[in-house]
């Protein structure tokens, strides 16, 4: 890859520096009653985020009956739009620039609407089309709104991304929890479930449309980040970002993908087995949001990278020692670890960035190999079991990988800001 820029991390300094007569001047922060309704509507696609894509699993038996997938047919549902995530990751920073970054999000959520209309067809075809349109439109999603973020609540970073990362982390439960009980409610066959999560795109389309008519501010942030960034895939924290991201996810989908399974091996029954995944989730959305307010306090990011590691190491040593037992407290520890982690990687990709250009280039990086990384943990955790013979061996795996996150975490936590222009 071309690259003009520096490869040295630069200390991020006390305060701005005035810039240059020929360089435009960043896009003042949003105050007042438009800041208010920025903030819905950024917490209304974050609610996006993630639903979609959740509520195939509680309906996969369902899928599999009534379609005659196999079972590597269906775990494919769970690993395509993971992968989508990091392969058009690096897309986004363009689509970004071409359209502006509020056009650019109001894209995202037509995709997802026009993806949940194609599952409504009577076909496997539609339905793994369907999953990919959502991915896409998630994976550009899930790379620019660091970058708004940074750009319109500069003082309000911490926060905002609290939100954020606990509206993945709710969509994600809500998804979770009631999809099931509204097919039963509803008598719906499992494309039209599936299709009812696109009323929440609509909403948020519709909440979102406002943005786009500011056509003064579409058009400053299309020319504020009209240069993609070079020289940042040769600096030092912005790869320790990126594994931060990268492992993180890994534990996250590799846990979600195979605990209950744990569980149940362990004599918990299969119903709560998947409720305490869902418990799991709703802990994480406290975890998710206290972390990124805790550092606005000045407490260190490092600490609490460790600190989250630490519950989730906690979690899994006690599902080796008593899986079944002390079920609810490995749970508990587990979803506010992890919950705490996924918002400081994003914390992190809106604090090492100098300005919004910046943010979105580094968003794109940290999630193309993160969530690439995070696809294949789920099938490496299946294939040590497989080998084992047991899960001991695989949640040692998980055990282990909380080192190397530790790092990188304590790394990307430094107050400084990577280098590129």
């Amino acid at each position: 890859m071309p690259d003009d820029g520096p490869t040295a991390t630069r200390e991020a300094p006390a305060a701005p520096p005035p810039p240059p007569a020929s360089t435009a001047p960043p896009v003042s922060s949003v105050t007042g009653r438009r800041a208010l309704w920025l903030g819905v509507g950024v917490v209304l696609l974050a609610l996006n985020l993630r639903p979609a894509l959740v509520a195939v699993s509680p309906l996969a038996g369902t899928i599999r009956a009534e379609s005659g997938m196999s079972a590597a047919a269906t775990s494919l549902l769970t690993a395509l739009p993971l992968l989508c995530f990091g392969l058009l990751a690096p897309l986004a920073p363009r689509l970004g620039r071409r359209l502006g970054t509020e056009r650019a999000l109001l894209a995202t959520m037509v995709l997802i609407c026009a993806g949940t209309a194609l599952r409504l067809l009577d076909s496997v075809a539609a339905l793994f089309a369907g999953t990919v349109v959502i991915g896409a439109g998630i994976a550009v999603a899930n790379v620019l709104l660091p970058g708004l973020i940074k750009r319109d609540f500069p003082a309000r970073a911490g926060l905002m991304t609290g939100l954020y990362s606990m509206s993945l982390f709710g969509g994600a439960a809500l998804a979770a929890g009631v999809t099931v009980p509204v097919q039963r409610a509803t008598g719906l066959n499992w494309q039209a479930t599936l299709a009812c999560w696109g009323a929440l795109a609509a909403l948020a389309l519709l909440v979102w449309l406002p943005q786009v008519r500011s056509g003064a501010r579409a058009a400053a942030t299309a020319h504020q980040v009209a240069r993609p960034v070079r020289g940042l895939w040769r600096d030092p924290l912005a790869w320790q970002v990126t594994g931060y991201m990268g492992l993180q996810s890994l534990s996250y989908y590799a846990a979600a993908a195979w605990l209950p399974t744990m569980l149940e091996d362990a004599g918990t029954s299969a119903g709560d087995a998947g409720w305490l995944l869902s418990y799991s989730s709703l802990l994480g959305i406290t975890g998710s949001f206290l972390a990124p307010v805790l550092v606005g306090r000045r407490l260190r990011a490092g600490v609490l990278a460790a600190l989250g590691a630490a519950l989730c190491a906690t979690a899994f040593g006690g599902m080796l020692a008593a899986p079944a037992a002390g079920a609810y407290v490995w749970m508990t520890l587990l979803g506010l670890g992890q919950g705490a982690a996924i918002s400081l990687a994003l914390l992190f990709i809106v604090q090492r960035a100098p300005d919004a250009r910046h943010t979105a280039q580094l968003s794109s990086m940290a999630q193309c190999f993160g969530y690439i990384l995070a696809a294949t943990g789920p099938a490496v955790l299946g294939a040590v079991h497989d080998l084992s013979g047991s899960w001991t061996v695989p949640l040692a795996v998980l055990l282990a990988l909380l080192v190397p996150q530790i790092a990188v975490g304590w790394g990307a936590s430094r107050p400084r800001q990577v280098a590129g222009r």
